[in-house]
């Protein structure tokens, strides 16, 4: 009798029981039944071994497989994922490949397989843009501390309803962020604080990228110079500003931003203190574990060395070329030339500015590497430079 797969559970039963009865010779009996000798004998053992449960369907699959990943492996996957829910499977197969040297490493596509299954792989759809391009003429980092990059990340609050806004600055060419520490407030004495702090550190950058915002430019000030963008021209730093309203020219600082939302903000910490904390580890996790495409799944700290241009607070002085007048310019914003009294900036109060005569009682007038404009002695006025936000152009003072 063929077995109907509607009742096989009661066939496969009766057939065994009556194995046992011993009335009926065991070739019989599976003839009866339609089934093989050897289908017979395996349904005879598995009911001595396991009883009625051995009678169940058992899965086909083998016990082992080249290609299957062990349980602990999967667990160690999904371990790493949820410790990192933003990064996707080749950065978590980068950390496995780190974190566990002696586990076989499996392909990209084991590991989206695997987060996949556990529900872990987050689907994005993309939006049309109607963008055509983008501005290209900003300054690419060619080694570490050619370009840093700075920015406020913007401000949430801890359980105890304390205001967090981070300072972010990070080293354009490595990836490697240089500071993510929340500031008193967003003036200019603060985050010059934070700056001396980073520069102590880490040493000088070559430039630094900021965008049009206060503390780092200044709207009514020649050039758009602020007290803390002078500041970093006075230590041989030059500018580049982003366009207004373009944060996407600081795309990769922007990046940078979201990641600290969804893995810190996120989970707002209880008090400031202990979100701070929060914020270290996860810098020395950005900086030390995370792989970035960008530098070829590298971390950034494989990438970036401290440079060797020293900050030292104590000598920062303006030198400027022998035919030029040197003035101080005061707490006002003014300097005197020929007893005149002219309106500068006060972003440049307490330091020395440069004045190169070109033709009758009008003089160039220069900070550091920056022509600001001109003087007029006539008119008594000082004439700014058409803004024209700075793309690391400075022109040295001749």
């Amino acid at each position: 009798m063929p077995w109907k797969e509607t009742s096989v559970m009661n066939v496969r039963t009766e057939f065994v029981l009556r194995v046992f009865e011993a009335k009926v010779a065991f070739n019989e009996l599976c003839k009866e039944f339609g089934i093989s000798r050897k289908t017979g004998y395996k349904w005879k053992e598995r009911f001595l071994e396991q009883g009625l449960t051995g009678l169940n369907d058992q899965s086909r699959r083998p016990d082992a497989s080249p290609q299957q990943l062990s349980e602990n492996s999967v667990c160690k996957i999904v371990k790493l994922k949820l410790a990192h829910p933003s990064w996707g499977p080749r950065k978590i197969r980068m950390v496995f490949a780190r974190s566990y040297p002696d586990c076989e490493l499996p392909s990209d596509s084991t590991f989206k397989r695997v987060l996949d299954n556990a529900g872990l792989v987050e689907r994005k759809t993309r939006k049309p843009s109607n963008e055509s391009g983008r501005i290209t003429n900003r300054i690419e980092a060619k080694r570490p501390n050619h370009v840093w990059t700075v920015d406020f990340k913007g401000w949430w609050r801890t359980r105890d309803n304390n205001r967090f806004e981070p300072l972010t600055i990070r080293d354009l060419y490595s990836r490697f962020v240089l500071c993510t520490q929340s500031l008193p407030d967003s003036k200019s004495d603060s985050v010059k604080s934070a700056f001396e702090n980073v520069f102590s550190k880490f040493g000088l950058p070559e430039v630094i990228r900021s965008d049009n915002g206060s503390p780092f430019a200044a709207s009514n000030s020649p050039m758009g110079l602020s007290r803390l963008s002078a500041w970093w021209l006075a230590l041989g730093i030059d500018l580049d500003r982003i366009p207004p309203a373009r944060p996407d020219q600081n795309g990769s600082h922007e990046r940078m931003h979201r990641d600290i939302a969804l893995e810190v903000e996120k989970r707002s910490a209880s008090d400031f203190t202990t979100q701070q904390s929060a914020l270290d580890v996860w810098r020395n996790t950005y900086n030390h574990e995370r792989p970035h495409e960008a530098i070829a799944m590298q971390v950034p700290a494989d990438l970036y060395t401290q440079s060797t241009r020293r900050f030292d607070a104590t000598q920062i002085e303006l030198d400027y070329p022998i035919d030029y007048l040197k003035r101080m310019v005061t707490t006002g914003g003014s300097i005197r030339i020929e007893n005149v009294r002219v309106n500068v900036s006060v972003a440049l109060k307490g330091w020395h500015v440069g004045l190169k005569l070109e033709s009758n009682d009008r003089y160039g007038l220069w900070f550091s590497r920056l022509r600001l404009g001109e003087v007029d002695l006539k008119t008594e006025k000082f004439q700014a430079t058409v803004r024209d936000d700075i793309k690391g152009k400075s022109t040295a003072a001749q």
